[in-house]
């Protein structure tokens, strides 16, 4: 169960080897986290991530998770809650694709929106359906600003992040009152290595800044957090600004 401040006992991660999800367990263990769950595909890099967040204290596991496979979801969560309670579920998978190559080959293209929004999805749906089952917990996802409004630079990933954030808030709205904490996350640029060949942008942020981010939204039961906060105003302007004067701003 969470303490009076909302932090979690247990996490699971959806996106194991995430920088802003390992952010955020590693600030969640500092505090009162002692059970984690890294779920994703096997690899070298899972099993670092685990023994890392081990030597801060904590117990962790990982398991086999795959986005693209939603078939598997419901029995690979099952095997997770079966072994307890979870008290948070951060679903923090997501790929940038490349945007000229996904235009060229859309099969790449559908991939993004399959791991972005399909596999997102189903997961949230089987995580959230967990979560109700127990009573209690917190659904956090991990959106973006550039599903704010589409640009010409990132429309592939843009719209994947719109139409998960779109579901995310819909679902929070299902599980109003029924013990369930959904909040969703947008951040602005993340320096993190999935953006070490990109041009940063204005309002740039870092993981951790995402992590704190997180743990002020648990503790205030937030259902939207923007890193840093001063986005929400600019991308409120920018939703207003007429599609012929938007395309030609340097954004």
């Amino acid at each position: 169960m969470k303490d009076a401040f909302g932090i979690p006992q247990s996490l699971l991660v959806l996106g194991g080897t995430s920088e802003i999800a390992l952010a955020t367990a590693r600030r969640l263990i500092a505090r009162r986290t002692r059970t984690v769950w890294l779920a994703g595909r096997p690899s070298p890099a899972l099993e670092q991530s685990a023994a890392d967040l081990r030597a801060l204290g904590a117990d962790v596991r990982t398991v086999a998770f795959d986005a693209l496979d939603p078939e598997s979801h419901e029995t690979v969560l099952g095997k997770v809650f079966a072994e307890g309670d979870i008290d948070m579920v951060l679903l923090a998978f997501g790929i940038l694709g490349d945007q000229a190559r996904d235009e060229r080959e859309p099969l790449n293209a559908v991939r993004v929106a399959q791991t972005n929004y399909t596999g997102a999805v189903s997961a949230a749906l089987v995580g959230a359906g967990a979560l109700q089952s127990q009573g209690h917990g917190s659904l956090v996802v991990l959106s973006s600003v550039a599903g704010e409004r589409a640009r010409r630079a990132n429309f592939i990933y843009g719209s994947s992040k719109a139409g998960l954030d779109t579901f995310t808030q819909g679902l929070g709205d299902a599980l109003h009152g029924t013990g369930v904490h959904v909040m969703v996350v947008r951040p602005g640029f993340v320096r993190s290595k999935m953006t070490t060949d990109l041009e940063e942008a204005p309002l740039a942020t870092t993981p951790e800044a995402v992590a704190t981010a997180i743990e002020l939204g648990l503790r205030r039961r937030s259902e939207t957090v923007w890193v840093p906060g001063r986005l929400r105003l600019v991308m409120s302007a920018l939703r207003h600004v007429p599609r012929s004067v938007f395309r030609r701003l340097p954004v």
